[in-house]
């Protein structure tokens, strides 16, 4: 998977990762004496787990967070695959869940938040008109 590869550097610390996931920091460990999550170790020895471990856990949950002031059928948390950016414009990619994201906004946006590959965002949808189309 191209978008898993983007992602492979971008790790977190366990108890990151435990937040992320909403879940304490033991049972990351249990998990990975299951076989269930495989973190990487720091020169350190200290446990980091990737974001790519991180998204296939969260898309195998398939749960989505109760926002009350939004809809929340319209947000996508995820984590940053890629950022390009041109002068003027910038384009984001986000894995949320099983879903690839892709956002066109400003360069401008993209610095203020300090967006690159790893860090976790929330895509917001808001579209008043979808099409496709496919040869027949």
């Amino acid at each position: 998977m191209a978008i898993l590869r983007l992602m492979s550097d971008a790790t977190y610390r366990i108890g990151e990762a435990a937040e992320i996931l909403g879940v304490r920091v033991e049972t990351l460990r249990r998990w990975e004496r299951e076989g269930k999550l495989t973190p990487v170790r720091s020169e350190g020895g200290q446990r980091l787990v990737p974001a790519a471990e991180i998204a296939r856990l969260l898309a195998e949950r398939g749960e989505r967070p109760r926002i009350a002031s939004q809809s929340v059928r319209n947000r996508f948390p995820g984590v940053v695959t890629e950022v390009k950016r041109d002068k003027l414009a910038a384009t984001v990619e986000l894995l949320a869940g099983p879903h690839r994201i892709l956002a066109f906004v400003t360069r401008e946006a993209v610095d203020e938040m300090g967006l690159v590959p790893g860090m976790r965002a929330v895509a917001t949808v808001k579209a008043t008109n979808v099409m496709l189309e496919v040869d027949e």
